[in-house]
């Protein structure tokens, strides 16, 4: 029997992105399915998986304001 994967992990697709974006992203979404992989289910891979989305989330705002200065 095996798991259900994460709910989260649909907060790390990226193909509905700008392009620039999706380079940023596409590094979370793989690591991010890796550890889904590799990590037991419970608190401390949950924990895992929520603060690797807020650091994706905080590389996609950099490389919004990255952008806008050029």
């Amino acid at each position: 029997m095996t798991d259900r994967p994460s709910p989260i992990l649909r907060w790390f697709d990226f193909a509905h992105l700008p392009d620039d974006l999706q380079s940023t992203s596409v590094e979370f979404y793989d690591l991010a399915h890796r550890l889904e992989i590799v990590l037991p289910s419970g608190a401390e891979k949950s924990t895992a998986l929520r603060k690797l989305l807020e650091a994706k989330d905080a590389a996609v705002r950099a490389t919004i304001e990255l952008t806008e200065r050029a």
